[in-house]
């Protein structure tokens, strides 16, 4: 024996209906006794809203008749001849049984909770006597069958509850005396045992289907409606989320609770105690294989089985002296509250007993604030209780799964995915049963949340970034190619780089599905505006607008990519780590600024867990940084540093052999791209010492950039060109010095390099002599080397060489970062 429901979705289409008769009509489905059907699609609140009408004295005629018509039009689809016409006779006798009600509302001014019930449920008695015809007019034998003849309930309208022996001995003998034909049911509707009709709470038809699977002993109970199942999370939120193909009884009942709205929870109780399986299914997907909710459910591959959420909750807390070791004040509590009818979601209590915090529904809130104030008014006065206070804009995440009682490390993992990306949780509460743990967040962060979590536990093997970058010069547009020359690569290592924003210095775009990183490229260096971008001012204010629009996405496990060297963009890490998305960078400007903001930046990354990785901004691809940090972190200590930071400044001097002059050796680096486009930005050195003041600064010293001293490259003279040619001409008069300089330490057997040195707490750049064996010798054109010295490599120091610059490398370590960034994702 089956029972089957169909809900609005499913009936209040001509497509739907057409599917169910499919599905009655297939030999599977010979064996159903009883087909409980739901109001036509948006009915309900339609009527809700009819109904309140002439209490405003608002016009209401024209929606019942506009009711009236969308049924007739349904008959007129699927009817025909003399079905047709005792069908439509059946709607206008029904409508004008509505208008009536209607009218003696409008006659008295005022609504009660019982006349409101009674307009409810015209939505059922409209839609299942002209489901019942229309399936008797495509040789499905049916009839129709008022479930307030049978259903018996008390007299809580609006959200009644079935009288249980009642109903099943009704249901059982109106069964055992009616033909064997499929009774077509009105859902949600009941009556009171003198006979005034009553609702079991909205979307109660699943409640009603379950009702009469269970009085009847159904092999089953299917329930029909426009999604293959039970999914592990609402997919408006969550786009990957997917179909839970078996579920237990109680995780079923925990992810209905907390928002899954494919199933009304109190429907699942008599098909528990009857130990009948639901199936949840789609009726426009027949074949889906849809969700099956049994006792004995299978655990699944996965921790947990899903994620569910509410998106609009009041945290009530009350607190105060007066409550510690007070026996019977949650009762009090508790019992005042249920006086009022008001259900309470979630409970949880300091282990000092003095703080309650509980979740309702913001309509609950005025009442149970009146409530309170009501039961608690003398320890109110008297101070040893303070006044409850009522925290809003805030939603429930709940993640369900019975295999959390065997298995360690759950709540770990979902308060690490919430704390990773920035969630705050306001409170927790865990279940017992240990099937459910409840998060209070911002509802701001609903579905950041949820998608953080469900990524966690469902897609932990990739990792993804949501990437959003700003600058495409040289390193920028490197990094867009490379991302899309190995996005194949990284997928088969599960890793997934999502570039949701890009911008350069006076446009940005955006796709929350994401953009293709070539064509992003050709988009953001067409001149003028080009289709899709947003026009920003090439200064701070730009770059904030792309912040605050990355910011207000408010998607997890984001990363934010400066490929510029802009100062303005620098001193906005701050504000971008405080929310809490991850920052990487080859821009130097930040850590080279001033030591309060280098300190506030990275000290608030290590104590929030934030990444900020600046790797590139040292050696381009070298791992220079990380390799100093791994010394730290494996308690060694650094004692001496010696590098040659700078890769213009390496090429000229490993090519400063005399057979040119150095102004001639200048001019063919400049030629060959080793050089800014004016070398003197180069050949100032300012580079090279912001780069060895971060280094300073990652072995712990406390210093400005003043703190660094410089040996001039140049003569001030040089500086003091006013174009590039003139710069020339000052540099060959010193061309001469250069020279007698060279051939000095050649006749010591040595040559020349610029190298910065750290050691004894301070930081110098100077042109020195090399002799044989220096590792500074065996550098070839732009190469970068650094040289450290500690406590464990002090006899043989540990060298670290290759190109110090370029975009592929620099690019190519700033993608490593951002990779590094996913890697840290749970």
């Amino acid at each position: 024996m089956l029972v089957l429901k169909f809900g609005g979705s499913s009936v209040g289409s001509h497509k739907g209906i057409e599917k169910i008769i499919g599905i009655l009509k297939d030999k599977d489905y010979q064996g159903v006794s009883a087909v409980i059907v739901s109001a036509f699609g948006g009915v309900t609140d339609a009527l809700i809203k009819m109904a309140n009408k002439p209490v405003r004295r608002e016009e209401y005629k024209e929606d019942a008749q506009a009711l009236c018509n969308r049924h007739k039009e349904c008959a007129a689809y699927f009817l025909k001849g003399t079905d047709r016409k005792k069908a439509v006779a059946e709607i206008e006798k029904t409508t004008v049984l509505l208008l009536q009600i209607l009218d003696g509302i409008s006659l008295l001014g005022e609504l009660s909770l019982r006349s409101l019930d009674l307009i409810m449920s015209f939505g059922e008695r409209l839609s299942a006597p002209l489901i019942a015809s229309i399936f008797c007019a495509n040789d499905i034998k049916a009839e129709f069958l008022d479930a307030r003849n049978l259903v018996k309930t008390d007299s809580k309208f609006g959200k009644a509850e079935v009288i249980k022996k009642e109903t099943e001995e009704n249901i059982k003998n109106y069964f055992k005396n009616a033909k064997k034909i499929i009774q077509v049911v009105t859902g949600f509707i009941g009556s009171t045992v003198d006979g005034h009709t009553t609702t079991v709470g909205r979307d109660g038809s699943d409640l009603s289907a379950a009702v009469f699977a269970a009085a009847l002993g159904a092999g089953k109970l299917e329930i029909w409606s426009d999604v293959d199942g039970i999914l592990t999370a609402d997919p408006a939120h969550v786009k990957n989320a997917f179909r839970i193909e078996e579920i237990s009884y109680n995780e079923a009942m925990e992810i209905s609770h907390f928002g899954a709205r494919v199933l009304f929870p109190p429907s699942i109780k008599p098909a528990l105690e009857k130990g009948i399986p639901i199936f949840i299914k789609n009726t426009y997907n027949p074949q889906g294989g849809g969700t099956k909710i049994a006792a004995n459910a299978s655990m699944g591959k996965y921790q947990i089985r899903g994620i569910s959420s509410i998106s609009s909750v009041i945290l009530v807390r009350v607190q105060g002296t007066g409550m510690v070791g007070v026996a019977g004040f949650s009762a009090r509590l508790f019992g005042a509250l249920a006086r009022k009818g008001i259900s309470v979601m979630l409970i949880t209590q300091s282990s000092s007993e003095y703080s309650i915090c509980f979740a309702i529904l913001p309509e609950d809130a005025q009442e149970a604030e009146a409530a309170l104030k009501e039961e608690f008014a003398n320890e109110i006065k008297t101070g040893s209780i303070e006044k409850p206070v009522f925290e809003k804009d805030l939603s429930i995440v709940a993640v369900v799964g019975s295999a959390m009682k065997s298995t360690s490390g759950i709540s770990g993992k979902v308060f690490h995915a919430l704390g990773r990306n920035g969630i705050n949780v306001v409170a927790i509460a865990q279940g017992s049963s240990e099937t459910n743990i409840s998060a209070v967040i911002p509802s701001s962060d609903e579905s950041k949340a949820l998608n953080a979590v469900h990524n966690a536990f469902f897609h932990a093997q990739q990792r993804s970034v949501n990437l959003f970058l700003i600058g495409t010069g040289h390193i920028g547009a490197t990094l867009l190619d490379q991302i899309a020359d190995t996005s194949e690569k990284l997928a088969d290592n599960m890793i997934k780089i999502n570039l949701i924003g890009a911008a350069n210095y006076d446009k940005m775009l955006f796709s929350l599905s994401g953009l293709d990183p070539k064509k992003t490229k050709k988009i953001l260096i067409t001149e003028g505006k080009a289709e899709g971008t947003e026009q920003i001012e090439p200064n701070q204010k730009g770059a904030a607008a792309f912040i605050e629009k990355m910011a207000s996405f408010n998607l997890p496990n984001s990363c934010f990519c400066d490929c510029t060297a802009s100062e303005d963009i620098a001193q906005l890490y701050e504000k971008i780590l405080h929310y809490s998305i991850p920052i990487v960078t080859p821009n130097k400007k930040a850590n080279s600024g001033s030591l309060d903001y280098y300190k506030r930046l990275t000290e608030y990354s290590r104590g929030r867990g934030i990444p900020y990785l600046y790797e590139c901004t040292v050696g381009a691809g070298l791992p220079v940084i990380s390799t100093l940090r791994d010394l730290f972190l494996s308690g060694d200590k650094v004692t001496r540093i010696e590098a040659v930071l700078s890769g213009t400044l390496s090429y000229i001097f490993n090519n400063f052999n005399g057979s040119i002059p150095f102004s001639a050796l200048v001019r063919q680096a400049m030629e060959k791209g080793f050089t800014e486009p004016d070398p003197r930005d180069d050949l100032n050195a300012m580079d090279a010492a912001r780069k060895v003041l971060i280094l300073a600064r990652e072995c712990g010293l406390n210093i400005e950039f003043k703190n660094v001293t410089i040996e001039p490259v140049l003569p001030q003279s040089c500086f003091k060109a006013k174009d590039i040619e003139t710069f020339f001409k000052e540099l060959e008069k010193s061309d001469g010095d250069y020279e007698k300089r060279r051939e000095k330490a050649a006749g010591n057997g040595k040559q020349l390099r610029y190298i910065a040195v750290i050691e004894e707490g301070k930081a110098k750049l100077s042109l020195r002599e090399e002799g044989e064996g220096s590792p500074f010798r065996s550098l070839t054109d732009s190469d970068n080397i650094v040289v450290i010295t500690t406590n464990r490599y002090s006899k043989l120091p540990m060298v670290i060489k290759g190109p110090g610059a370029g975009a592929q490398v620099t690019a190519g370590g700033v993608f490593a970062d951002i990779v590094r960034i996913a890697k840290t994702i749970v």
